[in-house]
């Protein structure tokens, strides 16, 4: 299996685009978009995740079973971000009563 060569051109630029979407990243949380704050930071993130793995990690140059592999592994942090979701997302239905409530005895007994 040939090993293959990549250009020092195209880390160079990889990472001067690291580096901008590092910079806009920055710009970008000193501007209040509301409810779009988290979306374009996340966004940002996940772009420059995919130049890491894409380029840094060598997975644009390998064959299949290296994209299966990285499906593989977006497909499970899915299911553990949509499972940690619909758990924190549903504890709210169950009320829980404060201490505080009539009925409830205290240090003194029960209240009046």
């Amino acid at each position: 299996m040939t090993e293959q060569s990549v250009s020092p051109r195209i880390y160079y630029a990889v990472f001067g685009t690291l580096v901008f979407l590092t910079l806009l990243t920055t710009g970008v949380a000193y501007i209040d978009l509301g409810i779009l704050n988290p979306i374009v930071a996340f966004t940002i993130a996940v772009c420059k995740a995919s130049l890491v793995v894409l380029f840094f990690m060598h997975v644009w140059y390998r064959g299949r079973l290296a994209w299966i592999f990285l499906g593989a592994g977006v497909l499970w942090l899915a299911f553990l971000i949509a499972f940690t979701l619909s758990d924190v997302m549903t504890r709210g239905w169950i009320p829980v009563s404060p201490p505080w409530v009539a009925g409830v005895s205290g240090p003194g007994g029960p209240s009046p």
